[in-house]
């Protein structure tokens, strides 16, 4: 008796904690739909005949707000990021836990060291440097991506080399594979869930990202789509069109929360086998 009301207070709980954290995403989506004047008399209520705009406010906003090529940025630079983050990271990490010595050492701890240190306190310095090398545009922001990347990916990634048996990649060289086979070959087909982990990870962080492309890219043809959602829709004086920025914040949300729906089941089990294990 005493269990059964013990996880009925944890469902409850948990209940609660999950309406929390989905009712700013159910608030935008409600309000997407409602026109500006109802928006800001009755912000938290459902649509209804009387308030209910139609696809109104989602017209105005993907015109508005140049969405297509925005959208295209933002697809460009995630989709590139993330894929040279868990390329490149899970080949250093690998280097790293398998040749050990001082070196290697101090630089996995340089990377799990830049986890903890605040992006404000570097922005202005990255930002300079970033116009100083041409790396403010797509291409370059993703080396930036990279770097701001690499500290979190090659932690995980080495917390899980650390569980794989050095024998099966003696037994590779044995039969004649070369280091760069043996890691394409044995060692990151066993990283998938831990490169899968990584890649939800840093898709999300990359494609709701605003600070950092709004400083290296700036809001010209180059912007991503948070900042054009951002300036776009913003008015004389500062007024603002709440009904297309809440149609285009639902378009913006919408493809991430997809991709996470299909991909959610890999986050626990990669954190877990990644941080754990090592």
């Amino acid at each position: 008796m005493k269990k059964s009301i013990s996880k009925s207070l944890i469902y409850i709980l948990l209940f609660f904690i999950a309406v929390v954290f989905l009712a700013p995403i159910i608030i935008i989506l409600f309000n997407a739909f409602k026109s500006n004047f109802y928006i800001s008399s009755s912000p938290f209520s459902i649509p209804n005949a009387d308030t209910f705009a139609g696809f109104d406010n989602f017209i105005k906003g993907f015109t508005q707000s140049d969405f297509m090529r925005s959208f295209t940025n933002s697809a460009f630079i995630t989709a590139f990021s993330v894929a040279g983050i868990v390329l490149l990271t899970s080949m250093t990490a690998w280097y790293l836990v398998r040749v050990k010595n001082k070196f290697t050492k101090i630089i996995y701890y340089l990377f799990v060291f830049s986890m903890i240190v605040p992006f404000q306190m570097v922005m202005y310095t990255m930002t300079y440097y970033a116009f100083e090398f041409n790396l403010n545009n797509p291409i370059g922001i993703v080396f930036i991506y990279l770097g701001f990347g690499a500290g979190l990916s090659v932690f995980m990634f080495s917390g899980f080399i650390k569980s794989i048996p050095t024998e099966i990649e003696e037994a590779a060289t044995i039969d004649g594979c070369s280091p760069v086979r043996t890691f394409f070959s044995v060692v990151f087909p066993i990283l998938k869930p831990t490169a899968i982990t990584v890649a939800i990870l840093n898709a999300m962080w990359i494609w709701n990202d605003y600070l950092l492309p709004y400083l290296v890219l700036g809001s010209g043809e180059n912007k991503t789509l948070p900042v054009a959602v951002q300036m776009a829709l913003t008015g004389g004086y500062g007024n603002k069109d709440m009904g297309a920025l809440m149609a285009m914040l639902v378009l913006t949300i919408l493809p991430i929360i997809i991709f996470y729906l299909f991909c959610q089941k890999y986050i626990i089990r990669g954190v877990v086998a990644g941080a754990v294990k090592g």
